[in-house]
């Protein structure tokens, strides 16, 4: 018995940011912007959005999609980055919204890497027995947590929310790898909150901070590695991959991970022009709009891979 795909949902804002409007922020240009990332706009969430309005829609059109009720639902696992509040965790506000009665729920903190992470630990619950039906999200506003004075990180990070309902089926996940490594947490750093008790001062808050090139170098290392990771340890030629489905987070680094996987990019598909980098929603957004336009169809053999803050990176090997 394995893990199964079998019902997606995304949400998105509807302010859309273009680069020339970010032009007006910071000194940038769409040029300058597009030709680094990729990206030529992004999606903020407005004053009544957040992370749990934006998971609630994408979660309520994964159940609808796959047919599942409410109390079917086991287990909701939420992965994010980006709560305004600390508790009530992201999951369990999802879950008092659609009155998933039956279901425990957790948030799961890997970054941009979160999808891979609750991927993985629904794979592992399913296949133990303890669980046989998931709610997954992915749900991110970075928005709320970068400095929009920094020209270096404001431009690439948009807001929104995938989902996806797995349960026990016979065919689906294959195998899955998971890695971190805390002695590079340096590299991509935030925090939201200015905390302060009876015994401390004040802790400054720090907005999302990042060393490009050294994200960049472990991002264009790491992925093809765990991807081999998972094709040599399963006996599966890269050839035989239908889709590669990386984190959107820069055009280049897909494109570095094709070139070194001597795979064509017409299997690594983008949406990042539209969206930027969603961290833990770039995924199951990628998957929903993939799934529901036609272009997976079901037995495709694919692969999930991405990478974040932590640092974190994976992948997943499954059909479709």
């Amino acid at each position: 018995m394995t893990t199964r795909i079998i019902g997606t949902g995304s949400a998105l804002p509807e302010e859309v940011i273009t680069n020339d409007d970010m032009a007006k922020i910071v000194d940038t240009s769409d040029e300058w912007i597009s030709s680094r990332t990729g990206i030529r706009q992004r999606k903020l969430v407005g004053r009544d959005e957040n992370v749990v309005t934006l998971g609630t829609e994408a979660a309520r059109k994964a159940l609808e999609d796959s047919g599942t009720a409410p109390e079917e639902i086991d287990l909701v696992l939420t992965a994010t980055s980006s709560s305004e509040v600390y508790f009530p965790n992201v999951a369990c506000q999802i879950q008092g919204n659609l009155h998933l009665t039956n279901a425990v729920a957790m948030d799961v903190s890997a970054a941009c890497s979160g999808f891979l992470f609750v991927l993985h630990i629904a794979h592992a619950y399913i296949q133990s027995g303890v669980y046989r039906k998931i709610l997954l999200v992915g749900a991110e506003t970075l928005s709320r947590l970068i400095d929009w004075e920094d020209r270096t990180t404001c431009v690439l990070f948009g807001d929104g929310a995938g989902a996806c309902v797995v349960e026990a089926q016979e065919t689906g996940i294959i195998d899955a790898v998971l890695h971190s490594d805390g002695g590079m947490g340096h590299v991509l750093t935030g925090s939201a909150a200015a905390l302060v008790t009876p015994k401390s001062e004040a802790l400054a808050a720090h907005p999302l901070h990042m060393d490009g090139q050294a994200v960049f170098k472990f991002a264009v290392k790491k992925v093809p590695e765990c991807i081999q990771e998972l094709l040599e340890r399963n006996q599966v030629e890269a050839d035989d991959v239908k889709w590669y489905l990386l984190h959107q987070a820069n055009k280049r680094i897909i494109q570095s991970v094709a070139k070194r996987m001597h795979q064509p990019e017409e299997k690594f598909p983008v949406n990042l022009e539209y969206y930027g980098n969603t961290s833990a929603a770039s995924i199951p957004i990628l998957l929903d709009e993939m799934y529901h336009s036609g272009q997976i169809k079901r037995g495709d053999r694919c692969i999930l891979s991405g990478f974040g803050a932590g640092l974190t990176w994976g992948a997943a090997l499954l059909d479709w």
